[in-house]
């Protein structure tokens, strides 16, 4: 069983921009992603609820949780049974996690298969 660190009081979260076109859920992403980076977050500890993270920034705990599966679906988060959301891995991980599924996209247009994205990979990995 992986050992998870409790969850951390509060990370400092910077104001969001109400002014600034961006969805609010990509701007909540985006302070946690730099909290993380920061290393204000770590591997393996917990973040503070959802709810928690809303009341401090003022914003709906949907927008919140659209914000944690974003990063859940750029390897950052593991989001886990009940409440318990950790930090599985670094923004860089995400950024490559992100070319990554735009190279299989192009691939599916371009009528290849996985194995031949494994041996591309394999090829240029060396």
């Amino acid at each position: 069983m992986r050992s998870v660190k409790p969850p951390r009081d509060e990370i400092a979260l910077g104001a969001l921009d109400r002014a600034d076109p961006t969805l609010l859920h990509l701007q909540v992403a985006a302070e946690i992603r730099r909290a993380i980076a920061d290393g204000e977050a770590l591997p393996g500890e917990r973040l503070p609820q959802a709810r928690d993270i809303a009341a401090e920034l003022g914003v709906n705990t949907n927008t919140v949780l659209r914000a944690l599966r974003t990063l859940r679906e750029e390897g950052l988060l593991e989001m886990g049974r009940g409440r318990s959301t950790r930090v599985v891995g670094r923004p860089e991980r995400g950024v490559v996690l992100a070319k990554m599924r735009e190279v299989v996209e192009l691939a599916r247009e371009q009528g290849l298969r996985r194995d031949d994205l494994v041996a591309m990979l394999d090829t240029l990995a060396r």
